[in-house]
């Protein structure tokens, strides 16, 4: 019943091609699939990390991403600047690992769907249409109506992005990409 798992779960549901490898130091698997005990121990270097694990281990995580290599990350833990001082230290300290060296997405956001491709990296209980529009939405919540709404009147997406507190990517990084976007003719 765990954020982690419910992405975990999304991954592997959803036919984007891609390995997924799931980083767990308490167990040797997680839903029948390998678990590393951190991003050092992947026998490859991921595209992309999902982050799901608590806010005060997210910085430490995120300086090991960026030591491996990783290029990109979705943080869609929440507890950060908006629980107060804590919080925003916690963001403090994820932007000076990250800066300049990985792109972010979040934190405390529901995550990116590229439906295109089959890409479902969100704790959403569905993933959106294929079609042509990019959502974009500072709101895990609106997302998720807006995607409930989606799938009753068959209408689809390019890409479905939650863009959280918006520590490193913000709108005019994303209206920029989808704009040159081919498959995209629309954002909103």
């Amino acid at each position: 019943g765990s954020v982690g798992r419910t992405v975990l779960w999304n991954l592997m549901s959803t036919p984007f091609g891609g390995t997924v490898y799931p980083i767990n130091p308490n167990r040797p698997s997680v839903l029948g699939i390998r678990a590393y005990r951190d991003v050092q121990s992947l026998p490859e270097k991921p595209d992309l990390v999902v982050v799901t694990t608590p806010a005060a281990t997210v910085p430490a995580i995120m300086k090991e991403c960026v030591d491996a290599g990783v290029p990109a990350g979705i943080i869609i833990s929440a507890g950060f600047r908006e629980f107060g001082e804590t919080g925003r230290e916690l963001e403090r300290q994820i932007a000076e690992h990250v800066r300049g060296r990985m792109r972010i997405i979040g934190p405390n956001c529901l995550g990116v769907m590229n439906p295109v491709i089959g890409l479902n990296a969100t704790f959403a209980s569905n993933i959106a249409r294929p079609g042509s529009v990019a959502f974009i939405s500072q709101s895990g919540a609106l997302c998720t109506a807006v995607l409930d709404w989606s799938l009753r009147e068959m209408v689809g997406f390019s890409a479905f992005v939650s863009v959280g507190s918006m520590l490193d990517v913000g709108w005019g990084d994303l209206i920029s990409y989808f704009g040159d976007d081919s498959r995209t003719h629309a954002i909103v």
